[in-house]
């Protein structure tokens, strides 16, 4: 079925013409003139236009023109009883799709129309297919490999068995995180871990949207289902089929949005809006969210239905501050691959300044190292980063050890050094005890009578 607008101004036949095309099923608009086609145009594009060359007001070329002008994959077809070489050349190189003399046979019409239909369908597949080719490119850039999340301390490793194992399934994946420890990366790693690594990577920022645009880039929408919605438009789960698509920012989407996710977790179907086909997709769902989703499934902000789909596989990133000795693994990642998109060879850096990086707590994480390490090395005059290269860090968060001046005797000087990093492993820990054991990898027990010895408790 496709929506025909018929521009002809001798109603017995535009009457004539519209009940033939809604026998074969077809939704027929009839408009006297070219303004009333115009105006038919703007209220419910057409996929086809059957128009007379000469109408009322302008002729039947000028409308063929306008429209194709507002859309260029609308077919046209043209009627006249001036059946002439050189008006049918005229309207072929307007973009016409065909053209027929009077009187028409409406059998041949008919058959032309189910014609155009056709073209304009396939023209849109091709259009559909370049966007998604050119969003994929957009989107996706450079490819990504686990190899690229660095890090060898034990979380890292943890992690990196973790993803082995949930690359293997379908099941869909809720990743937490602070902002800036390498929620997407993980989830694009994923993704190019699993067999759906042939498919597309489709990302979502669902916080950078309003309710009502988010609802229409995840599903689509129909032509004509809203001002402004001049043509049929696929959705990211659509672009996505067969692959991945990750919802970064879950928690920020709306509680209308959230219904409709939560029929596509379930069913695998869904409407674009607008419209009453249902499209069946095959996707896998990665969400992510920087926000304690439980706290806001119990503040009553996120559906706990939903919540439960998407929970399937829980994967949580550590913070940098908890996982540091990743750090010098990170800054050489990052000086190389910075260096190299600047032109330029690598930089050492000095002990100074690694130590320095090393302390520092990172509140923003890995990305936050990543910007600092890309403005030190654009202000970096020499072959060398020191720590002169880093005066914008934080200097309440450089904490190095303390070693006294002059000798002192070792026990004392060793017993300083012990509650140091006691103190700093129940900070990073927040003063969860098992975890800061984790940290300085003695056991739980051991931590306790350290922490009894050295008043901390």
């Amino acid at each position: 079925m496709a929506r025909i607008l018929v521009a002809e101004d001798n109603a017995s036949l535009r009457e004539a013409i519209g009940a033939v095309l809604r026998s074969e099923k077809h939704e027929v608009v009839e408009a006297e003139s070219a303004e009333a086609a115009l105006e038919a145009c703007t209220a419910s594009p057409p996929d086809v236009l059957v128009t007379d060359l000469r109408l009322p007001g302008r002729d039947g070329i000028a409308l063929l023109r306008e429209v194709k002008g507002r859309d260029p994959l609308v077919e046209v077809l043209v009627l006249t009883a001036y059946g002439t070489v050189e008006t049918a050349v005229e309207a072929m190189r307007a973009g016409a799709f065909d053209f027929l003399t009077k009187p028409v046979r409406m059998d041949q019409l008919a058959a032309k129309v189910e014609q155009a239909r056709r073209t304009r369908e396939d023209r849109l597949s091709l259009r559909r297919e370049r966007e998604r080719r050119e969003y994929l490119e957009e989107e996706i850039g450079e490819s990504f490999n686990a190899g690229q999340i660095v890090g060898r301390s034990r979380p890292m490793l943890e992690l990196f068995a973790t993803l082995e194992k949930v690359a293997r399934s379908d099941s869909s994946v809720l990743i937490t995180g602070e902002s800036g420890t390498g929620k997407e990366l993980v989830a694009r790693a994923i993704h190019l871990q699993s067999r759906r690594r042939g498919g597309a990577f489709v990302r979502v920022n669902c916080g950078a949207l309003p309710e009502g645009v988010l609802e229409s880039e995840l599903f689509g929408h129909e032509r004509g289902a809203f001002t402004g919605a001049l043509r049929q438009r696929r959705g990211r789960f659509e672009l996505a089929e067969g692959g991945t698509l990750f919802l970064d920012e879950i928690v920020d989407i709306g509680a209308a949005v959230q219904v409709r996710l939560l029929q596509v977790l379930q069913e695998r179907e869904f409407e674009r809006v607008g419209g009453e086909e249902t499209v069946h997709v095959d996707v896998r769902v990665v969400a992510a969210t920087n926000r304690v989703i439980r706290e806001e499934v119990a503040a009553g902000r996120f559906r706990e239905d939903l919540f439960y789909r998407l929970y399937v596989i829980p994967i949580h990133l550590p913070p940098l501050r908890q996982r540091k000795e990743d750090i010098p693994l990170l800054v050489d990642h990052f000086v190389r691959r910075l260096c190299a998109g600047m032109g330029r060879s690598p930089l050492r850096v000095e002990d100074a300044a690694q130590r320095l990086l090393s302390f520092y707590d990172w509140p923003g994480n890995v990305r936050e190292l990543e910007n600092a390490l890309e403005r030190a090395i654009v202000l970096c005059e020499g072959e060398r980063l020191t720590e002169a290269d880093l005066p914008f860090l934080d200097r309440a968060s450089r904490r190095p050890l303390e070693i006294p001046a002059g000798l002192v005797p070792l026990e004392e000087a060793l017993d300083r050094l012990e509650r140091t990093l006691l103190e700093r492993a129940m900070e990073q820990a927040e003063g969860v005890k098992a975890e800061a054991a984790r940290l300085l990898e003695i056991k739980p027990s051991a931590l306790y009578y350290k922490l009894e010895k050295h008043g901390l408790l």
